[in-house]
């Protein structure tokens, strides 16, 4: 399961509204070859599901994740931050052995 913070709730919800995108557009969370530890995070609005995806719910925020991408985002938590030490999603993967410094990537 892939869980939402209230303040990555609240930020997807403003993102969604201001990119006039309806509630049908859900969050994608997907995970990438690349990045200076190796594999990358991916998140879009989607408004389309694919045969392979698994579709969580938290807080009211639809997350669709394939199913190899899930195998390293089990558990992971979406988070936002708005403070001095950076502005942005956030993921907490207690899958991650280790993460570069700008927090985009990560190893396992």
């Amino acid at each position: 399961m892939i869980s939402v913070t209230e303040k990555a709730k609240n930020k997807i919800t403003e993102l969604r509204s201001q990119e006039g995108k309806t509630d049908n557009h859900n969050i994608r969370v997907a995970v990438k070859g690349g990045g200076c530890s190796g594999l990358m995070y991916d998140l879009v609005f989607d408004d389309t599901t694919q045969p392979n995806d698994q579709i969580f719910e938290d807080k009211g925020i639809k997350i669709m994740v394939d199913k190899k991408s899930l195998l390293y985002l089990a558990g992971t938590t979406l988070d936002f931050s708005d403070g001095l030490n950076g502005k942005g999603f956030q993921f907490i993967n207690p899958n991650a052995s280790r993460t570069c410094g700008c927090g985009e990537s990560f190893a396992v």
